[in-house]
């Protein structure tokens, strides 16, 4: 017997929607966050865009996961009440000679299932956004921005309702296979209290930047090695004059800085791309000037002075700086051969859109509750 029938560790946007997803399938599952607060790392520091599934490789998760996750997350935001618009977006081509990337781009995301893609000209662009300068655009209407924190709570709530729970300042200092089954979780010491353990059934790892850390403590998982890659954005002071979503070509390791709204149409411009050692998440201001060059490429009305830092995420990479992007990797059973173990590395964008759909995949991994 053990303690617990399913755990998940890290209550980011990813181990919410599998927590929620497993809850449903009828087990009893407990998220452990180390943090005070749910999707305090990742999942509280992106663009909170809904992705369309357009830039993927054809068959990999990331496109798979990001289509259904897209059309699962509208649906569920309109029966949950959680904020989001349908703003769509433009990727723009900003000189003639890119004109040629939307195609492939277009292409590509045909693959994918996204066969809504519209191809503008100059005059068609800027009769949609005026104060752009561009060549041509890839217009997206299925792209939106949702309210990344309201999903959270939304999605807690699904875990309570249906049993689960999530245990807060709950730091796992260590992972273990039984020897008659399942798993020992091993939780950091409080105070006087000393170190605990728990045991479970079935395990998953959804723990960020530290799951291939995690994952690694328990033999014959073979994680991969965890890179972090930096992004800082800088917001707009004063009203921005766009109602898109604006993206240029995207570029290695991201999606190049874009023009993001929020849900008070406050503009936002990143993530740019610093592959880093350590964790910091402060704002270099000195990085503000590579942002000027690069939105004035599409938007040269962009006046000095104008952008303020504003905040920075960590991607959980799973590959080195200069090496093609990986896709999402989420090991089940059948990949390392431990029975109730799912291991997910890699959860960097589109992991917001394709939550619901990575729960489902997850519940899928494991199959039918005992």
């Amino acid at each position: 017997m053990h303690d617990i029938e399913t755990i998940v560790i890290g209550a980011g946007v990813a181990g919410l929607a599998i927590g929620r997803a497993l809850a449903m399938s009828g087990r009893e599952v407990m998220v452990l966050e180390r943090h005070d607060l749910i999707g305090s790392e990742t999942s509280s520091r992106n663009s909170e865009v809904i992705h369309a599934g357009i830039y993927y490789p054809a068959g990999s998760l990331k496109a798979r996961l990001c289509v259904a996750g897209k059309q699962a997350l509208y649906a569920y935001c309109q029966e949950r009440g959680v904020s989001f618009a349908n703003t769509g977006k433009l990727i723009v081509a900003s000189a003639p000679d890119q004109l040629g990337k939307l195609k492939g781009i277009q292409d590509q995301a045909a693959g994918n299932g996204v066969t809504d893609l519209e191809f503008l000209d100059r005059s068609q662009t800027l009769a949609m956004e005026p104060e752009l300068d561009v060549a041509g655009a890839l217009w997206s209407p299925s792209t939106g921005i949702v309210d990344s924190h309201g999903f959270m709570l939304a999605l807690e709530g699904d875990l309570t309702t249906h049993g689960g729970q999530v245990v807060l300042n709950t730091d796992v200092a260590g992972l273990a296979a039984c020897p008659e089954g399942g798993y020992r979780v091993h939780l950091a010491g409080q105070g006087d209290q000393g170190a605990a353990s728990v045991t479970c059934r079935e395990l998953v790892i959804s723990a960020g930047h530290g799951a291939p850390g995690l994952a690694g403590q328990i033999g014959g998982t073979n994680p991969p090695t965890a890179y972090l890659a930096k992004g800082s954005y800088f917001k707009l002071e004063g009203k921005a004059p766009f109602s898109r979503l604006i993206y240029p070509v995207p570029e290695p390791g991201g999606l190049g800085i874009h023009l993001t709204l929020d849900l008070q149409n406050q503009a936002k411009f990143g993530p740019d791309v610093e592959w880093v050692k350590t964790a910091d998440l402060t704002v270099d201001p000195a990085r503000g000037e590579k942002f000027y060059a690069a939105i004035r490429a599409y938007w040269p009305g962009l006046k000095d002075g104008a952008l303020v830092p504003d905040y920075a995420g960590l991607r959980p990479k799973i590959v080195p700086e200069g090496a093609v992007a990986a896709d999402f990797r989420i090991d089940g059973p059948e990949d390392h051969g431990r029975a109730g173990l799912v291991a997910l590395y890699g959860i960097e964008s589109p992991g917001l859109t394709a939550a619901l759909a990575i729960g489902d995949h997850v519940r899928g991994l494991l199959g039918k509750a005992l």
